[in-house]
């Protein structure tokens, strides 16, 4: 699942924005989340390196999109930053910081989905792949496609995308330890979830891509807040 955050202070390109992309993720058959900002700062306040994508207006009331993309570009290198903008010349100033492409408003739906087919493509390339034991051999794994891990009989049982699932030699200790740095977080001592794929929490438990796991009181809190952390402001 891929995260894009839109960064833009007028609610009107807001939903244009939006409404392109939600187009284009179903155009293309693509998991997409998206994160509504408002101004430079209210992206940076909190900031966590988990979206894929930033759409970037340039000029904003309380903080520029240059400046702001400078202060991502220090938190986070490999983010892929598009500029939004009215006029050209600023967004030439985008190659300071490494970004990858700009859009002209009014936006056209086919300048946005040729941007994000090229940025979705970069996503792709950079997919972070992670090796593990099985009973078979090694495994080498496409972090963004695992739903979550469930600890079963003293083996790893991986759950992921298209209903695949692998058992791994392995704790549920080191899972966390490989993981955890690629969003997943222990909802109890039997599930380590990929925080991405969280649909809704209620009543003690957690749905993640359709499967419904329990939080344990222990847990609770510590996975509320990384959840929370996690996702910071997201709109669907």
């Amino acid at each position: 699942m891929l995260h894009i955050a839109i960064v833009e202070d007028d609610p009107k390109y807001q939903r244009e924005l939006q409404t392109a992309v939600e187009r284009y993720a179903r155009k293309h058959k693509e998991l997409i989340r998206t994160s509504i900002f408002s101004d430079g700062d209210e992206i940076l306040e909190n900031y966590t390196a988990n979206y894929d994508i930033i759409l970037l207006d340039i000029q904003m009331r309380r903080m520029d999109g240059m400046r702001a993309a400078e202060r991502i570009r220090e938190l986070d290198t490999n983010v892929i930053l598009v500029f939004v903008t009215q006029m050209v010349n600023f967004a030439v100033q985008g190659y300071a910081v490494n970004a990858m492409d700009f859009l002209i408003k009014p936006i056209s739906y086919p300048s946005m989905e040729r941007v994000l087919r090229k940025a979705v493509a970069l996503c792709k390339k950079h997919t972070q792949y992670i090796t593990v034991p099985t009973s078979k051999g090694l495994l080498r794994l496409d972090a963004q496609k695992i739903y979550y891990f469930e600890s079963f009989s003293h083996r790893i049982i991986v759950h992921a995308e298209e209903g695949k699932e692998y058992q791994l030699r392995e704790t549920m200790r080191k899972m966390e330890e490989t993981f955890g740095p690629h969003g997943f977080f222990r909802c109890n001592n039997c599930y380590l979830v990929n925080l991405s794929f969280v649909e809704s929490v209620e009543l003690g438990t957690v749905v993640v891509a359709g499967h419904q796991l329990a939080i344990s009181r222990p847990r609770r809190k510590a996975f509320m807040e990384a959840l929370t952390n996690y996702l910071g402001g997201i709109k669907v």
